[in-house]
């Protein structure tokens, strides 16, 4: 791992003894987060990456987090569990870290083979999951299984009841489907037993673990990671949305998708050959979507290579930078992979570039920042914005 920047030495100077700000650098991700209070009720920042552990470890006690985001009710709103063990295993190590958790009681339910209950049954768990007292709500796992009764949701229901819908992979369509019909945010993030099930606690991701906790408290104000593809110096502005690439191709043409323009459009994919995951990409160049967009996040993209297979997935990207404007940008941490970020879908964010480094500004509960670039007013509203943002970008952010 090499020394800091000095930007990032800089922000660890500024930050130095501050409180209201927990800045954390180059874990073994690689991934960078500020956020607003100390979730392990750590009174400084973390060191520098120069001296950063290079194999973190999760949090030796619960973390520190406010009564607010304690409470999740589990549903599965689309495949069937069908190791139950993985269940309790996830439930243990959350509970250990301060979650309380309760689980739908149809959750582990089964429906020839593959399902985690009926149409009906998963389609009433989300009015169980609007009568709990859990702020969030949680999915199991991904799958297949929730555009069956995708229409039949009342979205507006959803959307008033205030609740923190938290998901990805299949999910995808309800994330894209509440932003078509309300534009209502929601979570794209871990899943109960898809990250937080490992056999051995210290498999679990603990970026994961942490920007989830940092997510639901309010506090997660900006995540930096190491990407490829944007032009030096590039600053963008608009909607997040997006997910897992087959589910955002599967509404296309319908009321459920979503017409964003000027957005930033994230996209992952699992156990897909890199010529299906440019057939599905192409289908988003050919419908004038990738083009409508400031920017395209590409997360994991994970695949089994054939032994002689030489047609990449860093290929398809190249190819793809010829036929549109719009910058593809590789590298975030979201997806089917033990590192996955916890990204409001749907809300106005702030995207910049810092020579490999790219950050993520993104809405949280410290008041109402005033509008400006990224959304922070340099002036005084957000003040604990904006030191972060000087500090990882290495410049004065002018609105």
């Amino acid at each position: 791992m090499g020394s800091p920047t000095r930007a990032e030495s800089g922000c660890i100077d500024a930050l130095n003894g501050d409180p209201t700000i927990r800045m954390t650098a180059d874990r073994g991700s690689g991934v960078k987060i500020a956020c607003l209070m100390p979730v392990h009720g750590r009174s400084s920042p973390v060191p520098s990456p120069a001296s950063a552990p290079s194999s973190p470890d999760l949090p030796a006690g619960p973390l520190d987090l406010p009564p607010h985001a304690r409470d999740i009710y589990v549903i599965s709103p689309s495949g069937a569990i069908a190791d139950r063990s993985r269940v309790q295993r996830a439930r243990r190590l959350l509970q250990r870290q301060g979650f309380r958790l309760t689980l739908d009681p149809k959750a582990l339910a089964t429906y020839q083979q593959r399902f985690a209950g009926d149409d009906e049954t998963r389609l009433q768990a989300f009015q169980r999951a609007m009568e709990s007292n859990a702020p969030t709500i949680m999915t199991s796992r991904g799958g297949y299984g929730i555009t069956r009764y995708l229409e039949k949701l009342d979205f507006e229901r959803l959307a008033a009841s205030g609740k923190k819908w938290l998901g990805f992979s299949d999910f995808t369509a309800f994330h894209l489907a509440m932003l078509a019909r309300t534009g209502a945010t929601t979570w794209a993030g871990p899943a109960l037993v898809s990250h937080f099930d490992a056999a051995d606690p210290a498999d679990v991701d603990p970026t994961t673990l942490e920007t989830l906790a940092d997510a639901l408290s309010g506090r997660l104000e900006l995540v930096g990671f190491r990407g490829e593809g944007a032009p030096l110096g590039f600053e963008a502005e608009g909607t997040l949305w997006g997910g897992n690439l087959s589910m955002v191709c599967s509404l296309l043409g319908t009321s459920l998708f979503p017409r964003i323009d000027g957005g930033i459009l994230f996209l992952e994919e699992v156990n897909e050959h890199p010529y299906r995951v440019e057939r599905l990409m192409t289908q988003l160049l050919h419908t004038g979507v990738l083009d409508r967009q400031r920017a395209v996040l590409l997360g994991h993209f994970s695949w089994k290579q054939a032994e002689g297979d030489r047609y990449t997935m860093k290929k398809v990207w190249q190819w793809l930078r010829t036929q549109t404007p719009t910058p593809l940008i590789t590298g975030l941490p979201f997806g089917h992979e033990p590192t996955t970020l916890t990204l409001p879908h749907g809300a106005q964010v702030g995207l910049a570039v810092d020579r490999r480094t790219c950050y993520l500004v993104l809405p949280h509960d410290h008041g109402q920042p005033a509008p400006g670039l990224f959304g922070v007013d340099p002036a005084g509203n957000d003040q604990a914005a904006h030191r972060a943002w000087q500090c990882w970008c290495g410049q004065p952010h002018e609105g």
